[in-house]
């Protein structure tokens, strides 16, 4: 058994299936419910690390934020980790959080969301930021995620970085009484504060 004791996201190179680099979401969904969390980017298959409280506090704030203002407003889904999202063949993730608006709502499955979300947030963790920084950057890239928030709950800060021809370009680093600059969610007005509180 794999020991859920983890502290980095790390390639799962002893899981019996495929070779690394060849996982495919048909695979992912063939592993056995051994309580570690996986994610494939390019095939290859990672485990991540159990959150800490403060990242679950975070999530669970930012979410909670997320929700209220996207069920209120009529304009779309929010759903939380784990939940899959197969943004490819041999890509597919569990967003800490995830929303997808109405007018992409063909690509929410029963099991899965089956293409780009409008929004991801990933609430980082010194055992994550490097996955989350570049790995899961470069995926949501390629897949077309508008809208990539990077959320440091010891620093108490949001990055936003929005989508701009297959990169993504920084509108900032946000903390404080400051409210994002969605693009996304242009009515969202919560002060970064408050995810943290």
């Amino acid at each position: 058994m794999i020991s859920n004791r983890m502290t980095v996201v790390t390639p799962a190179n002893d899981v019996p299936g495929p070779k690394q680099g060849r996982w495919t979401y048909k695979d992912y969904v063939a592993l056995a419910d051994d309580g570690v969390r996986y994610e494939i980017v390019d095939g290859v298959l990672f485990m991540t690390p159990s959150p800490s409280g403060a990242h679950q506090d975070a999530v669970l704030e930012i979410a909670s934020h997320l929700r209220s203002y996207v069920k209120f407003s009529g304009i779309g889904l929010v759903r939380v980790a784990p939940f899959d999202v197969e943004l490819a063949q041999n890509v597919v993730v569990q967003p800490d959080i995830l929303v997808v608006l109405n007018e992409h709502r063909d690509r929410i499955a029963e099991s899965r969301i089956v293409g780009a979300p409008d929004l991801v947030v990933e609430v980082t963790s010194p055992g994550t930021a490097t996955y989350d920084r570049h790995t899961k950057y470069d995926a949501y890239a390629r897949a077309g995620v508008p809208e990539y928030w990077i959320a440091d709950p010891a620093a108490h800060t949001v990055e936003v970085l929005a989508l701009d021809v297959n990169t993504y370009h920084s509108l900032g680093v946000f903390r404080g009484q400051i409210v994002l600059p969605s693009q996304v969610l242009p009515g969202f007005a919560v002060h970064v504060e408050e995810f943290f509180a």
